[in-house]
């Protein structure tokens, strides 16, 4: 365990899991869809105090109590799935250092611009976005330029071009989300490392602390990396090398079980109907994203080619953006395929600026922030997906004051309460110790 014991440093064992024997008298219950206490899910471990996805990072989670060690899947050049946030590297990792001095790695970074194509459904989003599919003649095409899910990453590294003994040997994990605030001591001290290996950690962590740690692997990504492993002769035209692999995996370490201590979710819908029609098991999860908040309404924004739908949408010329989900006939149809979603805060919580200012001092247009608004009314979401049977995991909790809403004070434990007290089944979050603390604090409050 390479940071285990720097976790007493921030919580007492009494705090490392949560009460779920018979209820003390007189304690109220859960409102979870199981009448459990609210998961605690280590959002690519603990990145708020370690660089994310490295295997110091699941370790120390773990030690501080996560229900689960939640990772980002992509496929290497030699079909390996390997654990990283984004395909591209630069941003999270220390590759461009590494490339100063490492010739091979240097002569990797994709530098030929992708090219646009018209988008099928140009009334509801762009009317074209880029692609990394220079030549449609050509599926190999794709290992040339970097555009992911329509973003333009030119000039940067992609996993996909490294086997998985380069990644390990070569290229350390670095600090992504609120960087500027978090810990650099660390940043590329760790390998990147695949995922097998969050798995052998689980599998540890839970036989020697005696409760289980799950695993909770996102297919990241999957129309662009399954082009990718396709180019890089890891699966037949038209196939799915990302989801087969993850349904190999999950099969040779004898997780492929409703009850097995894993849960599998992703952004594509796609991606969900695909593994569960071929032979997964596992629950499945999900995800429900946006690209920003209209603070003058409290909607969530879906104005953007990359966050406003499923990617397996925009190309298949599908119109609905992601709000679509949250209806009563969107909610139904992902129970046909899902066990739970994953949706953004905001869409059970929704932030407001009141009053609202149209502008600036300087009269540039004013767009407010997180830390000038105020939490509204909660939604019914959760309410409208416990009734269908679906568990509610929702995405992202941070400690820095940049997240958290005017009514929290600065103190990231009142924003926990405030969507435990709502029902919620499970909370993702780059601080573990923070997490549990809150739910401890939430157990003591229901009388438990």
């Amino acid at each position: 365990m390479l940071l285990g014991a720097a976790a007493l440093a921030f919580l007492p064992l009494s705090l490392t899991s949560a009460q779920t024997g018979p209820a003390p008298a007189g304690a109220k219950k859960f409102l979870t869809v199981d009448g459990k206490p609210p998961l605690i899910l280590g959002h690519r471990g603990v990145p708020g105090l370690v660089p994310e996805e490295t295997e110091a990072s699941y370790d120390l989670a773990a030690a501080l109590g996560t229900d689960a060690l939640e990772e980002d899947l992509h496929l290497t050049k030699d079909c390996v799935l390997v654990v990283r946030h984004n395909p591209w590297l630069a941003d999270n990792t220390n590759i461009a250092e590494v490339a100063k001095t490492n010739a091979s790695v240097a002569a990797r970074k994709r530098t030929v611009p992708g090219v646009r194509v018209k988008a099928p459904t140009p009334t509801s989003g762009p009317a074209d976005y880029l692609t990394d599919l220079a030549d449609p003649a050509d599926p190999k095409s794709v290992l040339k330029s970097l555009i992911v899910d329509g973003e333009d990453h030119t000039n940067d590294w992609s996993i996909s071009d490294f086997t998985m003994a380069e990644l390990k040997s070569w290229i350390g994990g670095t600090t992504y989300d609120a960087a500027n605030e978090r810990p650099k001591v660390f940043n590329g001290k760790f390998p990147v490392i695949s995922f097998q290996d969050v798995i052998d950690i689980a599998k540890a962590r839970s036989k020697e602390t005696g409760r289980p740690v799950l695993v909770y692997p996102e297919t990241k990504n999957p129309t662009w990396n399954n082009a990718q492993a396709i180019a890089n002769g890891c699966g037949a035209a038209g196939s799915h090398p990302l989801e087969d692999a993850l349904i190999k995996i999950i099969k040779d370490n004898g997780l492929n079980t409703k009850d097995a201590p894993i849960l599998v979710q992703s952004f594509e819908p796609g991606s969900l109907k695909y593994m569960r029609s071929h032979g997964l098991e596992t629950r499945q999860v999900q995800l429900i994203d946006g690209n920003g908040i209209d603070f003058k309404t409290g909607k969530v924004l879906l104005d953007n080619i990359t966050n406003s739908r499923p990617f397996d949408w925009t190309i298949a010329g599908d119109a609905r953006l992601y709000d679509a989900m949250l209806t009563p006939e969107g909610l139904a149809e992902i129970k046909t395929y899902a066990d739970g979603i994953g949706p953004w805060k905001p869409y059970i919580v929704p932030l407001r600026i009141v009053p609202w200012k149209d502008s600036n001092a300087d009269g540039t247009p004013y767009k407010g922030s997180t830390p000038e608004a105020s939490t509204q009314d909660a939604t019914s979401l959760v309410a409208d997906a416990h009734k269908l049977g679906l568990f509610v995991h929702v995405f992202t909790f941070r400690n820095e004051k940049k997240y958290l809403a005017a009514d929290y004070r600065g103190d990231p434990v009142l924003e926990y309460l405030k969507f435990f007290r709502l029902g919620v089944d499970g909370v993702f979050t780059d601080f573990t110790h923070t997490g549990v603390a809150a739910r401890a604090a939430y157990l003591r409050e229901l009388g438990w």
